[in-house]
């Protein structure tokens, strides 16, 4: 017997005035994948990431988790249920950073203590040591700084899904390969169900173990990363000859 899908789209479709975002969306995210949102500026793919935890609602179709349907669902519940990382993080300012990663248990009401070892063991998970970087505010982090613990504090209430929204764009390449390194190593140590946005092809290439390539408000194509350096789809072939222009203007790309 087949496992039930942890994310479902079911015809999924969103229109604001006139425009049709979204049109038709059909697709099953499986327990421990990372289901990576390919497409260019406004192709739909922020817009559909937030209509899994209710920032957008569709005007047509339906969104499930865990088999149920999310206008069936309490959004705070629901949310607190979605760890959910932005570019810069998305921090509280005038929280600490135990604070910040603590928020979702605290409003869950756990118990003091298990917030405390939950935090010193997502903070050393994401390489910043709780005795060093607890008490600091995100002002007196570097923007990687700020992103490890946005990871930490989306993780902090161990979610079912986790959603990513071009959270390493503005950061320098290092920092970013760095940064992409320890997610996939959290992936692969916690096993969670990610669904993770971007508009850079390598970086959807590096993370995905599903790629869904999005043009116009709809999928252009599902693949795995060898199937998508295989594909004929023309929006694949237009993002692979970037890179292979940036190849040839800067040669071999070494960090990623």
């Amino acid at each position: 017997m087949n496992e039930e899908p942890v994310l479902e789209f079911r015809g999924v479709r969103l229109r604001i005035g006139e425009r049709e975002i979204l049109r038709g969306i059909d697709l099953v995210v499986g327990r421990g994948e990372t289901v990576v949102l390919l497409g260019r500026s406004g192709s739909g793919k922020t817009t559909l990431l937030r209509c899994i935890n209710g920032l957008m609602e569709p005007t047509s179709g339906d969104v499930l988790i865990q088999g149920k349907s999310t206008r069936e669902q309490d959004m705070v519940n629901l949310r607190r249920r979605i760890g959910y990382v932005i570019q810069d993080g998305g921090l509280f300012p005038h929280f600490t950073v135990e604070r910040n990663v603590a928020v979702v248990p605290r409003l869950e009401k756990w118990p003091e203590d298990r917030v405390r070892e939950r935090v010193t063991s997502l903070l050393g998970m994401v390489g910043l040591p709780p005795e060093e970087y607890s008490a600091r505010y995100p002002r007196q982090l570097s923007g990687g700084q700020r992103q490890r613990v946005g990871i930490a504090r989306a993780l902090a209430a161990d979610p079912a899904i986790l959603l990513l929204d071009e959270p390493f764009a503005a950061l320098d390449p290092i920092t970013r390969f760095e940064l992409q390194k320890k997610f996939l190593e959290l992936r692969n140590a916690l096993g969670k169900t990610a669904v993770f946005v971007t508009h850079d092809v390598r970086e959807a290439l590096m993370m995905a173990s599903k790629l869904v390539l999005l043009k116009d408000g709809q999928i252009e194509l599902v693949a795995t990363a060898a199937e998508f350096l295989e594909s004929n789809s023309p929006e694949a072939r237009l993002f692979l000859a970037g890179i292979e222009a940036d190849r040839r203007t800067n040669g071999p790309v070494t960090d990623q």
